[in-house]
């Protein structure tokens, strides 16, 4: 029996120590830099003073459940390490075409999708880059969520100078420090919601460099060129505190055209309100993977996209956040399937594979569905 005791001691005491080390290895890990840094001073007294910052944090518009009702973080934990899900990553390397940046004309206006929902436009001169990640990881644990082969074929390097550095909110799949680190001699702007200015701050950036708004703010770009900040329904945070800087959506509106940038969002009534406020959109850039019935309040799922994209009365859809990370169940390819099949014959598509112009002034391109085949 004493014997028994013994072993139980020992075996509690090496189990409390590994658990320790864990959380002090945790604590200091998460000091890191890649982790940017709380809003303080006065650009938290600003948040306090916006109306959509309640009860220490921002909020949305509606009730936003992390979970669907009859869900449990236990049980879709062990779905997703458990269970069996199919082709979650491609075998096969993506195809994709290199397209000169550098020596880009300024007379062309286009847009180049990088994968998930990072892409670059060229407008009348005007260079945006909208939520880099070029690192090949969408977590900041080294090797945990890489990106798919042949899905990371443009690094800083290839890319111009920036005049509008665009970020929808924090996450890391939208905001990845080492790309953002890379990127400081070439932004001369950046744009993103409140309080995700105090992680650039952090990381060097000038404050005369920044420009951070709230929902339902208009910013004057110069040459008929503006930029409206519009609500979403989704979440922020780099470390266990949620929601203390804001995810937003944004409208680029060109002399031309009305270009809608939605960042992560799930499906609500802010949608049809945009679009009744400042339709038509030329095009509308969605989000339309890594998505699931669990937290279907935070990301929409393909049909939800399409309602989205009709709501704003856009002419044209780009469904992106897909075709780079694993950071769902769903088959890799099934969020290009789905909204092919949904939008067929409703609404004309901008599928264009990694790299490849969109003719942003010709709203018949057509694009191949280059996802067919890939294994």
């Amino acid at each position: 029996m004493k014997k028994t005791l013994k072993i139980f001691k020992y075996t509690m005491i090496i189990l409390l120590s590994l658990v320790l080390l864990l959380a002090i290895s945790t604590y200091f890990y998460m000091r890191s830099p890649k982790f940017g840094k709380a809003p303080s001073g006065k650009r938290l007294e600003r948040m306090l003073q916006s109306p959509n910052y309640k009860d220490g944090k921002f909020q949305n518009l509606h009730h936003t459940p992390s979970l669907t009702e009859g869900y449990s973080m236990l049980g879709v934990m062990f779905d997703m390490l458990f269970k069996d899900h199919p082709r979650r990553k491609p075998v096969d390397s993506l195809p994709s075409v290199k397209t000169d940046l550098l020596n880009l004309p300024a007379s062309e206006n286009v847009l180049v999708w990088f994968g998930h929902s990072s892409y670059f436009m060229q407008i009348n001169g005007k260079r945006f880059l909208v939520d880099p990640v070029f690192s090949g990881n969408a977590s900041p644990i080294p090797g945990t969520t890489k990106s798919f082969k042949g899905a990371d074929i443009y690094s800083v390097n290839d890319l111009p100078n920036i005049d509008y550095l665009v970020i929808s909110h924090d996450h890391y799949d939208h905001l990845d420090y080492e790309t953002i680190m890379a990127l400081k001699s070439k932004v001369k702007t950046v744009i993103c919601g409140l309080g995700v200015g105090e992680h650039f701050e952090y990381w060097g950036y000038a404050p005369t460099q920044l420009i951070e708004r709230d929902w339902n703010e208009e910013i004057n770009l110069g040459d008929d060129f503006k930029l409206h900040t519009v609500p979403g329904r989704h979440f922020s945070g780099r470390g266990f505190t949620r929601n203390n800087t804001l995810w937003t959506s944004y409208i680029l509106e060109t002399p031309k055209a009305k270009i809608y940038i939605g960042g992560d969002s799930g499906y609500d009534t802010h949608f049809k309100q945009i679009g009744e406020k400042f339709g038509p959109m030329d095009l509308a850039i969605l989000e339309n993977g890594q998505y699931n019935v669990a937290w279907q309040a935070i990301h929409t799922l393909p049909h939800e996209t399409l309602q989205a994209a009709k709501d704003l009365k856009a002419k044209r859809l780009f469904p992106v956040h897909s075709s780079k990370f694993t950071l769902a169940m769903h088959q890799w390819d099934e969020p290009l399937n789905d909204i092919s099949r949904l939008a067929e014959g409703n609404l004309p598509l901008v599928t264009p594979m990694i790299g490849e112009k969109v003719e942003l002034d010709n709203d018949t391109q057509v694009f191949k569905q280059w996802w067919k085949g890939v294994k």
